[in-house]
């Protein structure tokens, strides 16, 4: 490329705008939205006078004399390029006084977007705390996250086939359907909800800062917020067998108390994968509608309570198999069928005839962003004052499984969503009455 049209891409790329005319005489008008500076030192180096003004500059030869009209482009544009070439030059000199014309300003930083409340998580806690605040006209802010701890927008609760025990709907919906509703209800009354996930918060002053994935690094936050309610989740562990995939919710799943009563499990033989009060009172569960319960223990003895393990083993639709663990899944496309169990000690597998298979085999909570900060229990959910969804950090509250390892319901979670926007409302008037 010349040294002439890369001062010309140059000045394109300074973002000016500029118009030259060669009329009959030699007089050249320059129109532009550049500085003084740079018009001036265009024209000086080459004996021309200027006379500015705030907005354009017209430039004149001092020996204005009438000439033929340009006969080609290629004159105009070498007129141009001589003045855009000496502006380059004078741009590229050494001396202090003068700015350089490829010099940019440093880019203004987008300042945080405030709000009142921001609510992280978008299951029926989430949701539950959105309608209650935005009812409140508290103008809630909801990241609903993508894919967020494994899950799509709207939490455990996407990857649920029937839920038959949510109060309202007495012909059941499908999980994905709910949320639907549930998200739907939410911005009716005028949640604002982003489906990007946070992934820094500072929540050690005010305003709350909250940095979304992506963002992490830099040093000025993406939100603030006054209050915000964690209502993250948790998720069940799973073993990743071999066709684990494939039958997830088409005969496994980590919640009997959720899914025992679906018509693929009653009157069938049913697994249950753990040795801890939880896998105990699953399987205890499920004896209301399977034919037979089988409780598969890794190791040689119970983990549960001594109160859990003696219901257990003297439950008569209840078998407990020791030192016992499954390795792949089967089934015929649809749903599951038969599990392949090996046994820890010898290593011999056996295939064994069932219709379910339910992991209790814990959970994890969705709190790795706020360790450090908030309190956690050894588990790693989230620490609330009793009777109340508070933290330890006042204006930050937590609803749903984020802070419950018991109960793990759709509406328990939706209950103390309620808890959590009625707790951040009050805190919000204590606190910012301005904003009411």
């Amino acid at each position: 490329m010349s040294f002439a049209a890369s001062s010309f891409l140059c000045w394109r790329q300074s973002s000016a705008r500029f118009t030259t005319r060669l009329p009959y005489t030699s007089k050249t008008s320059f129109s532009t939205t550049a500085p003084s500076w740079f018009k001036c030192a265009a024209v000086n180096l080459d004996n021309r006078d200027c006379r500015t003004s705030s907005t354009s500059s017209t430039f004149h030869n001092s020996n204005d004399r009438p000439k033929k009209r340009a006969n080609s482009a290629s004159t105009i544009f070498a007129s141009a390029s001589a003045i855009l070439t000496s502006a380059l030059i004078v741009s590229l000199s050494s001396s202090a006084d003068k700015p350089k014309l490829l010099s940019t300003m440093p880019p203004v930083a987008n300042a945080p977007t405030h709000s009142k409340v921001v609510i992280i998580g978008s299951g029926p806690a989430g949701h539950t705390a959105a309608v209650y605040l935005a009812r409140a006209n508290l103008n809630p802010v909801m990241f609903e996250g993508m894919m967020a701890n494994g899950f799509a927008p709207g939490g455990q609760l996407t990857t649920t086939t029937d839920v038959e025990n949510y109060p309202g709907f007495p012909e059941g919906i499908m999980g994905g359907e709910m949320m639907d509703k549930f998200r739907e209800q939410s911005v009716r009354f005028g949640t604002v909800i982003h489906t990007e996930t946070i992934g820094k918060v500072d929540l050690t002053s005010q305003p709350f800062k909250l940095w979304r994935e992506g963002d992490e690094d830099k040093e000025q936050p993406t939100d603030t917020a006054n209050s915000v309610i964690i209502a993250t989740g948790a998720s069940a562990k799973r073993m990743n067998l071999p066709g684990e995939e494939i039958y997830w919710q088409a005969g496994i799943s980590a919640c009997a108390v959720c899914d025992g009563a679906v018509p693929i499990f009653r009157n069938k033989p049913l697994a249950v994968v753990g040795g801890g009060d939880s896998a105990a009172e699953e399987a205890v569960y499920l004896t209301k509608y399977a034919s037979h319960v089988y409780v598969l223990v890794r190791r040689d003895k119970l983990r549960a309570s001594k109160v859990m393990a003696n219901r257990l083993s003297n439950h008569p639709k209840v078998t407990i198999l020791y030192n016992t663990v499954p390795v792949e899944v089967k089934g015929d496309g649809k749903l599951l069928k038969s599990l392949v169990l090996q046994d820890t000690v010898t290593k011999e597998s056996r295939t064994m005839d069932v219709n379910g298979l339910f992991y209790a085999i814990g959970h994890v909570p969705a709190t790795a962003l706020f360790k450090g900060q908030l309190d956690l229990d050894e588990d790693g959910y989230i620490k609330t004052t009793p009777g109340s969804t508070e933290t330890n950090l006042p204006g930050v509250f937590a609803a749903g499984d984020v802070q419950d390892k018991r109960y793990r319901q759709a509406v328990t979670s939706a209950g103390t969503g309620c808890m959590a926007a009625l707790d951040s409302e009050r805190w919000l008037e204590e606190h910012f009455p301005e904003q009411h």
